[in-house]
């Protein structure tokens, strides 16, 4: 696997609609999703069993996202750089009205061979405009696993940690984590 030079800027894709996913596009994405989870990535996928990880495993959850795609609802953001997935994200809006004014972030991921690139930092830099100015989202949420050092990462992007779920997530036997709580008002 080739390891890319630093990225200046990556270019940005969303995607709002099933029928816009293409399936070259959708393989990248999910071989991607395995990359990452294998790797250790936090974007293990809720109904699929720990890593290792199969695109068989992944790909059925992700078909699932991508069947729940809605301008207004549910739009995966994708980063490219020279051409080549470097990450992507999901950013939905729940339709309850006491809370459709606040958007959720999941499955943040950078590629493995863009790593400490800049792409992490750049898709939620994006996804702040993206909720704001496209989707009318006032504040955005997201729950990243402890342990990995991720609550600094976001905290440095301007999110707020608002709570914690101290042992909700199990890592493995005895690797109980926190399940962080962060919100970003936009």
């Amino acid at each position: 696997m080739a390891v890319h030079k630093a990225v200046r800027s990556p270019e940005f894709t969303q995607i709002t609609r099933p029928h816009e996913l293409t399936h070259d596009l959708r393989q990248e994405l999910v071989d991607c999703w395995v990359t990452v989870s294998n790797a250790g990535g936090a974007v293990i996928p809720h109904g699929v069993a720990l890593p290792p990880v199969t695109p068989k495993d992944v790909g059925t959850v992700f078909d699932q996202i991508v069947d729940a795609l809605d301008p207004q609802r549910s739009r995966l953001l994708v980063a490219t750089a020279e051409g080549v997935l470097a990450g992507w994200l999901l950013l939905r809006r729940d339709p309850h009205p006491l809370i459709a004014h606040c958007g959720v972030v999941n499955h943040v991921q950078s590629h493995t061979r863009f790593r400490r690139q800049g792409i992490g930092a750049a898709l939620m830099r994006r996804v702040r405009g993206v909720a704001r100015d496209e989707m009318g989202l006032e504040r955005l949420g997201l729950t990243p696993r402890s342990g990995l050092g991720l609550e600094d990462f976001y905290r440095k992007l301007g999110w707020v940690e608002v709570g914690r779920w101290p042992g909700a997530l199990w890592v493995a036997p005895g690797d109980d984590r926190d399940e962080i709580l962060m919100s970003l008002v936009l």
